[in-house]
């Protein structure tokens, strides 16, 4: 159960990067620069991106552990 809860995380940062880009939006200055808080979508790709990662390493552990248990 703590494994799935720490797989868990990464999804939760990643999610939280998108909504808070989404909250914090984004202005053009009087300069007519653009100003937006831009680093938090490539952070939540990779957070997502990790995510799956550790799902579909866990997931193998675990077909992997049913299947050498059937063996012994």
């Amino acid at each position: 159960m703590k494994k799935n809860i720490l797989i868990l995380i990464p999804f939760i940062l990643g999610l939280g990067c998108f909504i808070s880009y989404n909250i914090i939006g984004s202005e053009v200055a009087p300069d007519g620069t653009l100003i937006e808080p831009f680093f938090l979508i490539p952070m939540s790709y990779l957070f997502m991106l990790i995510g799956i990662i550790a799902s579909i390493v866990s997931l193998f552990c675990k077909y992997k552990n049913s299947h050498k248990s059937k063996e012994i």
